[in-house]
């Protein structure tokens, strides 16, 4: 008698990750947007954010130019309520004009 493996079960599919339960909310997050070095950029980022987030204030923000001094790399230490929050926040930001990058 041969052996042959049961293919009537099924095989399960790729885990689908649940990018929400990455993260658990209220989190610290620390948000990089790296933008055109200009004397506004810094307080464009800070006026989107208070949009988004609550309690956003200028001490909030850390800013640090490029070595060329062509760009600014702006960090805003927040509280993240929700995963929606922060995509929304990404997105307005990515849309500004002056805005290379947001992580």
């Amino acid at each position: 008698m041969i052996n042959t493996p049961d293919t009537s079960a099924s095989v399960p599919e790729k885990s689908v990750i649940d990018e929400d339960r990455l993260m658990t909310f209220p989190c610290d997050f620390a948000l990089k947007v790296m933008g055109e070095n200009s004397n506004d950029y810094a307080n464009t980022v800070l006026s989107i954010c208070q949009k988004h987030v609550a309690g956003i204030s200028r001490e909030s923000i850390h800013t640090r130019p490029s070595s060329s001094g062509k760009y600014i790399a702006v960090t805003v230490q927040l509280v993240a309520t929700s995963r929606r929050q922060l995509d929304d926040l990404y997105i307005e930001l990515n849309n500004h004009q002056q805005t290379k990058m947001a992580l």
